[in-house]
Parts: structure tokens; sequence; C-alpha cells
């Protein structure tokens, strides 16, 4: 995703200092927050990722919106 040149909706709480948006509207469409991922052996794996998913470093997972 491109959060360069991304808006971001209400801010709904933190997670490891960074914070959780509702949505995200980017280039490549607009997303809606899903989960926090599970951290495993020092990272975040992105196997926890299914299609049309996008996950922050700090392990924030937003969706495609329908």
């Amino acid at each position: 995703m491109t959060y360069k040149h991304a808006h971001y909706g209400e801010r709904i709480g933190s997670y490891m200092g960074e914070p959780i948006f509702a949505s995200i509207d980017a280039p490549e469409g607009h997303f809606v927050f899903d989960r926090l991922a599970r951290y495993v052996d020092d990272g975040y794996p992105l196997d926890q990722l299914r299609r049309g998913e996008v996950m922050s470093p700090a392990g924030v997972v937003y969706r495609l919106a329908d």
C-alpha cells in the first residue's frame, strides 16, 4: 500500500505505539481495520495475510473493503 498518498479515517486506538485507523484510503483502494497480526519469532509473518489484506510494520492488518 502506498502510505505516502493515503488518507486516514478516524483513529480508533493504538498498538505498539502505532495508531490504528478505522479505514485508510490509498491509491490501491479503500481498506478497513480487520485485526492485529500474531507476533512470531521477532516479526509478523506475511503468511497471516489473506488476499486483499495489507499489514503495517507494527502488525495492524487492514482488508480491502468490498
